[in-house]
């Protein structure tokens, strides 16, 4: 009998864990993956890569979106039918203000809603914001993982290279980083009633008075392959992870949700 796939990533209709790391790299979602015990590739279909495993015992995936929110927002909205119900974005960004640092992590405590995709499904006004017990979960992960890291308000913008119409509209807004997916990821899981954040490593430097111009100078410009960023990642990885697993332990303690997935009768410590 053929396996029930979903239209766009062709991920399964179910039979899936609860729980899901979502990045843009197809290579990075094997990189993560890679990290799960009983690591197992579910699916590759375009941009589309997903590995299913479990993280000291809770079961979970890790899935790849690609670059921007329109087709990003097919991911959430297909791994959403098929029962995912708690849902982290891992990625990477630019700096938008002093202090934060290239292989540094932000967690998003809400985003910009400049996507390019959710203003053609909800009016603007519609806010874009982060679990409340998401953030908490990354922050404590990062904490404990020793990783620099700061909160804040990440920009999502669909546009990559800058053009015409003026870079930063938002100076003087406070904005940690800019990134091109999270808030699609945000408004799915508010729309549905879905558990939902995000962290990001920065490779770079975006507002005018971070930009160091003789690095641009000396590397060419923009480089997101380099050591320190590279650092960043792999911290970023354990932290996603561990968050998930933090957020599985919250709900068997409240009694609420799926529990671990591993063990429903006792709670991880």
């Amino acid at each position: 009998m053929t396996q029930d796939l979903s239209p766009v990533t062709r991920i399964p209709r179910a039979g899936l864990p609860p729980r899901a790391v979502v990045v843009g790299d197809p290579q990075r979602a094997a990189l993560v993956g890679a990290l799960l015990e009983d690591a197992r590739e579910v699916s590759y279909h375009r941009e589309y890569r997903v590995f299913s495993g479990s993280w000291k015992g809770v079961p979970m995936l890790v899935a790849s979106h690609g670059v921007g929110a329109p087709g990003a927002i097919l991911l959430f909205q297909e791994l959403a039918d098929a029962g995912v119900r708690t849902f982290l974005r891992f990625g990477t960004a630019g700096s938008m203000r002093p202090g934060i640092g290239d292989g540094d992590l932000v967690i998003a405590e809400a985003a910009v809603r400049d996507d390019g995709v959710t203003q053609q499904l909800l009016p603007p006004e519609y806010p874009a914001v982060s679990s409340p017990e998401a953030v908490l979960a990354l922050q404590r992960a990062a904490r404990e993982a020793g990783a620099p890291h700061h909160r804040g308000i990440v920009w999502t913008r669909a546009a990559f290279q800058p053009g015409l119409l003026p870079l930063f509209s938002y100076e003087g807004a406070g904005l940690a980083a800019i990134e091109m997916e999270l808030s699609a990821l945000l408004v799915t899981a508010s729309l549905r009633g879905l558990v939902a954040g995000g962290v990001v490593v920065i490779d770079g430097a975006n507002a005018d008075e971070l930009v160091d111009e003789s690095a641009l100078l000396s590397t060419g410009g923009y480089n997101p392959h380099r050591e320190i960023v590279a650092e960043g990642v792999e911290r970023g990885a354990v932290v996603s992870l561990e968050a998930l697993r933090l957020l599985a332990e919250a709900e068997y303690e409240a009694g609420t949700g799926a529990g671990t997935g591993a063990d429903d009768k006792e709670p991880l410590v």
